[in-house]
Formats: structure tokens, C-alpha cells, sequence
């Protein structure tokens, strides 16, 4: 009997594994707080069935969403769309150009996803070798896989065009597939490493997440007691509660700022950035990973601190927005995709409970607006109908720090990172911000790249 579906399959349960300290990694999430595959929510069991299907497999990045069914359903939606739908590039691309974005971030927990995938559609084995033995089209990629891992801004309708052109050309609607990959993969490495997400047991250094009873695991939007952010602690009781009174001061003060102010409290919110210091693990990339990486010096850098003012001003929002342009942009090149992304878009943006930590009937649209749009700032995107002195207001120094670790450098994520921000809240609470992050860094990837592609095309 299938512990997925409840019927006769080919499924193989996972053992049931009780870890040893030499089986966890820095950025462990506890077994009691992944919602388990045999949960009694009948809407995140089918969900986790249609992901079963989808990939023969229910990876651990399907269960940790599963805290967030509605997010889920348009994930897997979304997904399933851009790898295994009707599309322009062929199936063993899109897995590749997976890997490679993968390793930008030294993810190899989705790496070995979709080597594994690239073989099963038919890929040749050769390329596994590393890019030296890729089609020239698929290296031709590369430049743009690079700087959207790491500056966005510095894309151009050139690399575009360079794509389009020569023996090995791209069609738009290649590109745009490729595009949306990209930055797929790349918000994915955000979420995998904020997480703290293991292989799956037929993986390298896998493993199961095995609830020892059903007392233990939490229910979709239940606190876990065992985690090192608990509610019970009486300090980040104390964090939740000023946090709430800060967003009451921000619906009570009806301020309305000049332009000029909010100009002046977006440069803070930007350089402020700069004063953050980002999680300084960092892991010494694997040959394994390397042999899928050019430059690997490339990295993030302070939008404030990218030099050329003048060639690469502050992206407007209003200007070139993803609802305005990127979306039906999106549409006309590869049908129906800007519906989907649109919707997981705004499921991740609006999603609510209306509670924060034990507190119930909770507004937390000013909290949410505050993390979206702090995570484009990094990324020099400013919405010029945004007060950003909201940012300074809500969101304390660890988010702050932990927001722009997950986004920049997720390789970097330890879990002192992931225990010392919002501390006092729910883990769901938790998967939810890093929904967000994902959402968010993805958006601003594809606004740039969109925008690029855009330019090309007048």
C-alpha cells in the first residue's frame, strides 16, 4: 500500500531512519516540523499526491511547502508547466539550464534533482561531465545565468541579442523559456538553503524526516515546540508584541510624505544594506558542482555600491512593472505562462492567517509589503509609492540580515541564521517569509531580464 496515494503502486515507502549527528548539516530543520507525507489535511494530501505523480517521487521541498496548500497547489501548477509542459526548448534543456542555475548557488540538493531528471528525458550523459561538453547553444547561456544569479542590473537587451544571433541562435520564445527558468532555479536555491532542506533518501547524504507520532509533527499552521525559535520563550513573546504595536503606529499615523521623502527613506533602506553583514559560512564548492560553474569569483554586490550611477540607475517599478509589462510579455512569447507566475506571485505576496506567532486576527499586510519590497531594494528596484521608512519600522536587524543572506548569498545560510530571526514565531510562519523571499528575489530577476528582453524587441 502506497503511503502516498493509498493505493496499489509502484512507490517504495521510505525507511524510517533515526539520525545521527554525522547525518545532519548545518542548516538541520527538525524532523517534528515538516509536515509529514501521511498528514490528515485532505487538501495537502492531494496535493502531495498530484507531486508524486508529477516527479515520481515526493521531494522534501514539496512537504516543507506543504505547510501553505494554497501556495503549493500553484507551485506544483507553475513547476510542472515550465519543465514537463508545452514549451519552445526541449525537455533535456530545461533540466539542464536547472542545473546550471543550481550551481550558481552551490545547491546540490536540486543539482541531483534534475541530473537525475535530465537522464530520464533522454539527456545525453556526456553533458553531466560539465559545460565543456555542452552544445555551444546551451554555453551561449551561460553569461545571462551568471549575472542573474548575482546582478541582475547588469543584464542588457546585448546579451539578448547575442543569444539571437549566429549559427546557434535562440528564438525570443527559447529565451523566454530559458528565462524563466533561470530564475526559477535560482529563487529555489533561496528557499532550499533558508529552510535547511536534506536530499531525499535515495540521494547523497539523504535522508527521511520521520515524526516519531502524530503529537509531534505540527498540523499546517501549528507551532512546533522543539525548535530553538519557540513562542515559549518570554523575550520573543516580548519581539512579537512590539512588532505589533509598530504596525497599529503605521495604521494609526496616516502619514503621507512628500516625494522627495520617500526618495530620501528608499537611499537609507539602500544604504543601510550595506552596514549588514551576511551569513559568513560559506562552503567550499564540491568538483562535483564546480565542473557546472564559470567565474566562481562572480558574486553578489551592493546595488549601492555598483559604481556607474548614471549607466545603471535605480530601477522604477513604475516604469517597467511586472502586472503593466513583464506579465503579458511573458504571455505572448510562451503561452500562458505569465498566468501561472502571476498567480504564484500574488498567492505568495497575500497569503495570510492573520496570525503572527500565538496572536490571532492579526493584519499583517504592512509586514508582508515590508519584506517584498525590502528584498527588491537590495536588488536596487524601488516602488516609488512605497514609504520604505515602513522597512526601518517593521523589520528588525536579524530579518533584515537573515532576508538578505537567504537572497544574496543562500549558500552562506547557517541555522544560527535561521533561529535567530523571528524568533517567537511559527516554523509555518517561518516557511512562509522564505515563500516570499522566493517570490520576491524571482520577480526581480525576471523584471530586469524582461525589461532587457523588451528593449531588444523596440
Amino acid at each position: 500500500m502506497c503511503m502516498v496515494c493509498g493505493k496499489d503502486c509502484m512507490w517504495v515507502p521510505e525507511p524510517k531512519l533515526k539520525l545521527n549527528n554525522n547525518q545532519k548539516t548545518k542548516t538541520q530543520v527538525d524532523h517534528s516540523q515538516i509536515v509529514p507525507v501521511d498528514t490528515d489535511d485532505e487538501e495537502t494530501q492531494m496535493l502531495f499526491v498530484d507531486a508524486f505523480l508529477q516527479n515520481n517521487r515526493l521531494e522534501h521541498i514539496v512537504q516543507v511547502m506543504g505547510y501553505h496548500p494554497k501556495y503549493l497547489d500553484s507551485f506544483l501548477k507553475t513547476q510542472q508547466y515550465i519543465l514537463r509542459g508545452d514549451g519552445p526548448l526541449p525537455y533535456d534543456y530545461r533540466h539542464y539550464i536547472a542545473i546550471m542555475a543550481s550551481a550558481r548557488h552551490q545547491c546540490s540538493y536540486l543539482i541531483n534533482l534534475h541530473k537525475t531528471e535530465f537522464l530520464l528525458c533522454g539527456g545525453e550523459e556526456t553533458w553531466l561531465k560539465g559545460l565543456d561538453h555542452i552544445p555551444q547553444k546551451l554555453r551561449d547561456l551561460y553569461e545571462i545565468i551568471k549575472i542573474l544569479a548575482h546582478r541582475p542590473w547588469l543584464i542588457s537587451k546585448n546579451h539578448i541579442e547575442k543569444l539571437t544571433r549566429g549559427n546557434d541562435n535562440w528564438s525570443l520564445a527559447e529565451v523566454m523559456h530559458a528565462l524563466i527558468i533561470i530564475a526559477h532555479f535560482h529563487a529555489m536555491c533561496s528557499f532550499v538553503y533558508g529552510c535547511g532542506i536534506h536530499p531525499e533518501i535515495d540521494e547523497e547524504n539523504g535522508h527521511t524526516f520521520r515524526p516519531s507520532s502524530s503529537s509531534d509533527s505540527e498540523d499546517n499552521h501549528s507551532s512546533s515546540n522543539s525548535h530553538s525559535g519557540s513562542p515559549t520563550s518570554t523575550d520573543a513573546a516580548a519581539g512579537i508584541e512590539a512588532l505589533m504595536e509598530r504596525m497599529k503606529q503605521l495604521n494609526e499615523t496616516g502619514e503621507e510624505p512628500t516625494q522627495e521623502e520617500m526618495l530620501a527613506r528608499f537611499q537609507k533602506v539602500e544604504s543601510q544594506s550595506l552596514e549588514l553583514e551576511a551569513g559568513k559560512s560559506q562552503l567550499s564548492p564540491k568538483a562535483s558542482i564546480l565542473c557546472y560553474v564559470e567565474d566562481p569569483s562572480f558574486g553578489y554586490e551592493d546595488f549601492a555600491m555598483r559604481g556607474a550611477v548614471q549607466e545603471i540607475p535605480t530601477f522604477r517599478a513604475q516604469d517597467f512593472s511586472w502586472e503593466d509589462q513583464g506579465y503579458s510579455l511573458a504571455n505572448r512569447l510562451y503561452s500562458d505562462i505569465g498566468t501561472l507566475l502571476d498567480d504564484k506571485f500574488n498567492t505568495a505576496y497575500n497569503l495570510t492567517y492573520f496570525t503572527m506567532g500565538p496572536n490571532t486576527d492579526v493584519d499583517t499586510s504592512s509586514f508582508r509589503r515590508a519584506i517584498w519590497n525590502y528584498i527588491h531594494c537590495m536588488y536596487g528596484i524601488r516602488h516609488d509609492d512605497y514609504n520604505y521608512g515602513e522597512v526601518n519600522h517593521l523589520l528588525e536587524r536579524y530579518l533584515k540580515s537573515y532576508v538578505k543572506t537567504v537572497t544574496c548569498y543562500p549558500e552562506r545560510v547557517s541555522k544560527k541564521d535561521y533561529d535567530n530571526f523571528m524568533r517567537g514565531f511559527k516554523h509555518s510562519e517561518k516557511v512562509h517569509v522564505n515563500l516570499m523571499l522566493l517570490e520576491a528575489k524571482m520577480q526581480a530577476e525576471l523584471l530586469y531580464s524582461l525589461r532587457a528582453l523588451t528593449r531588444y524587441m523596440t
